[in-house]
């Protein structure tokens, strides 16, 4: 499973192109996190309409589908950069050095190129449903009330190619770790143990006095 991670810093190009990602990720992230405060509002919107004035919101479910990539897909370069998604740690802490930059580098090369075609396939669908000729540009719609379908289309293609952009760094860091034989590179996720997140939260806490 996922655990907390700390990403280090330092003057080199990889560090400052780490740096450079980041606001955008955290900006994506952010409107994840808006899509997903909105849908709570339009819930309790929908809901309440229905029971006291029987009129639900119209077009509740068109709207949910049209902010599913922006609940599921915009923040994952930025969980990806803290080392937040689910990974095997109890078989990777288990390993040191070299051996653990390597097995580090090949899964992201593998996620990496999972990404680069996952653009390519959600890419050719964004372009099928985006038409200037058409009204909305769209060629497709929501089912309820017609909401055009290619501006949520496009958001994966978007998404997935920041996440290549952060896999691409990852994938240069563990690199450089595995030649340098470097003890703790720049610009990957540093898996904590339990001491060091009880010495970070207690710093955060001393910082907080």
């Amino acid at each position: 499973m996922a655990g907390s991670a700390a990403v280090l810093e330092d003057s080199s190009i990889l560090s400052r192109l780490d740096r450079a990602l980041v606001p955008l990720e955290r900006l994506f992230a952010l409107l994840s996190g808006l899509a997903v405060f909105s849908l709570m509002f339009l819930a309790a919107y929908s809901v309440t309409g229905r029971k006291f004035f029987n009129a639900p919101l119209s077009g509740y479910v068109d709207y949910i589908e049209a902010a599913m990539p922006l609940i599921a897909f915009m923040g994952v370069s930025y969980v990806q950069r803290v080392g937040g998604h689910i990974r095997m740690d109890i078989v990777i802490s288990a390993l040191k050095g070299r051996a653990m930059w390597l097995f580090e580098l090949i899964s992201v090369l593998l996620i990496l190129v999972l990404i680069l075609a996952l653009i390519w396939g959600s890419w050719s669908h964004f372009d099928r449903s985006f038409d200037m000729s058409k009204p909305l540009w769209s060629r497709d719609s929501s089912i309820d009330i017609g909401i055009p379908i290619w501006p949520s289309k496009l958001l994966i293609p978007v998404a997935f190619s920041v996440l290549a952009l952060r896999l691409f760094l990852q994938a240069w860091g563990y690199a450089r770790a595995l030649v340098l034989n470097v003890e703790n590179p720049v610009a990957v996720p540093l898996i904590l143990t339990v001491a060091e997140q009880a010495r970070l939260e207690a710093e955060q806490l001393e910082g907080a006095d």
